[in-house]
């Protein structure tokens, strides 16, 4: 798959050479899904969960409109999540099953946030 990324790359120099910065930026990003079994890949190739979940947390804030600080956020958008992650749980079709989730691999450097990540902040407004 990394091959045939760089093979594509190397097609696009000649003709979209300012294309190729920034499919070389994009790389270990669109191909992060090689780091999860096999039988994931065809789940995680789709974002229409994610999108569906994005459009319904939009909904929700913008009915809510002006929150009075970052906790009530945190907590509008938590709860949503939470109620999402039960779904999902309980769903007769699970999305990954524990048995295909077990054999993903750590990561080998700990995810580390920034002080410029903002969920840093939001979870820090959450303990």
């Amino acid at each position: 798959m990394r091959s045939h990324w760089q093979r594509v790359t190397e097609m696009l120099r000649k003709q979209f050479p300012k294309a190729v910065p920034v499919m070389d930026a994009a790389r270990d990003d669109v191909l992060a899904f090689l780091h999860f079994p096999q039988e994931h890949w065809r789940k995680i190739w789709s974002t229409n969960p994610l999108e569906r979940l994005n459009k319904e947390i939009k909904r929700r804030t913008n009915v809510v409109g002006i929150f009075p600080n970052d906790a009530a956020i945190v907590r509008l958008v938590g709860s949503q999540l939470l109620e999402q992650q039960e779904e999902w749980q309980l769903e007769r079709r699970r999305f990954f099953s524990e048995a295909t989730m077990a054999k993903i691999p750590e990561p080998e450097e700990p995810l580390e946030l920034t002080e410029a990540d903002p969920t840093k902040k939001a979870a820090a407004t959450i303990r």
